[in-house]
């Protein structure tokens, strides 16, 4: 049975278009993806992204739990609020899910996890945590929306309590706060996205989501759908769980090796962090497949399953869109291990029914503060 979030109707009464996602009704545009896009770039637009799963972790043992659970170190979190993007892996090293994890305690610790993954994430998480004497409680209660652009942060203020405004002002990128909305409603603000913007995730109770929505209509943040989401994303260099890296791709085949986190624990002992062995295997045999992107100047889109062809053996395109920041074609690849000359196109190609059309190499994201990264739009 398809899920519906509790803006459900909100939605197609502002004229979207609906699709499954995930198993989740949501929408993909209100009229034009491409005008979405620009919106966040140039403003602040709204997503409904309370088909997300929110996880609470509570326990005397919770960060050594989180030692195991996760590829990137919890011990880089000391200030309470602050937040850590990492992989969770099999014992193969495969990625099972990514995700943000915010300390709010030393006992207490909060997870946002895929919706696709959710069924699959929280059976995980719960046969580790078991060992720890974690508690682990999925927040069924809450949703969340995200305002994303320029203007979101000045935005959001004015529909906080006037008490909590300068301490949401100073709120630092990847960390979190508790305020109250002007009309008392609590709000956990997150100075996070994907989108490459700046701006806030806000996790709310579902009881008052429909009301902050049509607080931020009235306040001129105008939506967005899941479309302007995937070109936002893919140009600010972000993977998609399930297109990108899945269970078979690990963290150095998926371009995460920033999240990987080889370190030892308090104690000196290496962290035995689930999957650990392979990734080290494979960074001393250096021969993991790489995720490039890619930039297309001649006229097209890149599409997710294309072939690309290199002087190493042939990969595919996993990410592809239209670039509307950029007006030409992006996308992420893999492809197997060796050097990976960055600009001349022709290096590398991609069969676009039948035809070799030549590609640039370069480093993502592609767009960075609403404006092309440097040798991107040459």
């Amino acid at each position: 049975m398809t899920q519906k979030t509790l803006l459900n109707e909100t939605h197609r009464s502002l004229g979207a278009k609906m699709v499954d996602f995930g198993g989740w009704d949501m929408p993909i545009h209100y009229g034009s993806q491409i005008d979405e896009h620009h919106l966040v770039r140039r403003a602040a637009g709204m997503f409904d992204v309370s088909h997300m799963t929110v996880v609470d972790l509570k326990g005397a043992r919770t960060r050594e739990f989180l030692r195991q659970l996760l590829a990137n170190s919890i011990d880089k979190l000391k200030v309470a609020g602050k937040a850590l993007y990492s992989c969770m892996l099999n014992a193969e090293g495969g990625v099972i899910d990514d995700l943000i994890v915010y300390f709010l305690a030393d006992d207490f610790f909060r997870m946002v996890v895929n919706a696709s993954t959710r069924e699959k994430d929280l059976a995980w998480i719960r046969q580790h945590a078991a060992a720890f004497g974690v508690e682990v409680v999925e927040r069924e209660d809450l949703a969340i929306v995200a305002v994303q652009g320029p203007q979101a942060r000045a935005l959001v203020a004015g529909l906080v309590a006037e008490a909590d405004r300068a301490a949401l002002d100073k709120l630092g990128r990847f960390a979190a706060l508790d305020v109250a909305s002007v009309d008392g409603v609590p709000l956990f603000v997150a100075r996070t996205g994907y989108t490459g913007e700046d701006g806030y995730e806000v996790l709310l109770p579902q009881t008052a989501v429909v009301a902050f929505w049509n607080a931020l209509l009235e306040a001129g943040v105008k939506p967005a759908g899941l479309g302007a989401r995937d070109t936002l994303r893919l140009e600010a260099g972000m993977n998609l769980y399930g297109q990108d890296m899945d269970e078979t791709v690990s963290p150095f085949e998926a371009a995460l090796a920033w999240t990987v986190s080889l370190d030892d624990q308090p104690d000196g002992k290496p962290r035995g962090f689930i999957g650990r062995g392979v990734l080290e295997a494979q960074k001393a045999a250096g021969n993991a497949r790489q995720m490039i992107g890619l930039v297309m100047d001649e006229k097209g889109v890149l599409r997710h399953g294309q072939k690309v062809l290199t002087a190493n053996g042939e990969g595919e395109i996993l990410s592809g869109t239209f670039s509307p920041t950029l007006g030409k074609a992006i996308a992420f690849a893999r492809v197997p291990a060796g050097d990976m000359p960055m600009g001349a196109a022709g290096n590398v190609r991609v069969d676009i029914r039948g035809k070799e059309v030549p590609v640039r190499v370069v480093k993502f994201p592609f767009v960075r503060d609403g404006q092309p990264q440097p040798g991107i739009d040459a």
